[in-house]
């Protein structure tokens, strides 16, 4: 016969009603690390190049240019395309609704922050 373990496991507590966030609700899209550098980035600069984004967030091309995607074919940033002296040259701004987004996103981080303190 099989003994019960003495450990039991924890059941994951449901959020009380009052719960300001819930870490599920997080705009998934801001969330991940390369996505929210790149918003973070727009949002204290007017706008950065392709060349400037990847060395501030240290990625590879092909890195960038798909989350910089998934945030363009959300609104959240807009790219401008053009040439300097026969090269070419991206340029990226972040959206009305991408600063929406990101004020959205941290004042949701702020609440779970402030709810993890209060425990």
């Amino acid at each position: 016969m099989a003994r019960q373990s003495a450990v039991r496991k924890e059941r994951p507590q449901k959020a009380s009603p009052q719960a300001p966030a819930a870490a599920q609700d997080l705009d998934r899209l801001i969330h991940e690390r390369m996505r929210l550098g790149l918003v973070s980035a727009l949002a204290v600069n007017d706008s950065l190049t392709f060349s400037e984004l990847k060395r501030l967030l240290a990625t590879t091309d092909g890195n960038l240019s798909v989350h910089a995607r998934k945030l363009e074919d959300a609104g959240y940033i807009a790219c401008a395309k053009s040439f300097a002296e026969r090269m070419p040259r991206t340029d990226y701004r972040l959206t009305a609704a991408g600063r929406r987004a990101l004020e959205r996103y941290l004042s949701h981080m702020e609440a779970l922050i402030q709810a993890a303190r209060e425990r």
